[in-house]
C-alpha cells in the first residue's frame, strides 16, 4: 500500500473517531443536529484553549473526559 494511501486511511480513522465524540457526548441530539452550533461551539472552545484560562481549562476537560471513559469503561451511566 502506498504511503499517501496509508496517510489517508489515517486521516479518515482520526475524523470518524471525532465525529463519534461528538455524537456519544450528545451534542448531536442536543443541538438537533444543528452544524453551525456544533461549529461555533468548537470555535468556543478552541478560542478558550487559547486564552488566559486554556491550561485550567485543558485540565478540567481532561479530568471530566477520563472520568467519562473510566465511568462508560465500567458500565456507568454518563452524567453530562
Amino acid at each position: 500500500m502506498r504511503m499517501w494511501q496509508v496517510a489517508r486511511r489515517q486521516r479518515t480513522r482520526q475524523l470518524i473517531e471525532l465525529g463519534g465524540l461528538v455524537v456519544k457526548a450528545g451534542i448531536v441530539e442536543l443541538t438537533n443536529d444543528d452544524r453551525a452550533i456544533i461549529y461555533g461551539a468548537l470555535l468556543w472552545i478552541a478560542a478558550k484553549l487559547q486564552g488566559d484560562e486554556g491550561e485550567q481549562a485543558q485540565r478540567l476537560w481532561t479530568a471530566k473526559g477520563r472520568q467519562a471513559f473510566d465511568a462508560e469503561r465500567h458500565g456507568e451511566p454518563k452524567a453530562r
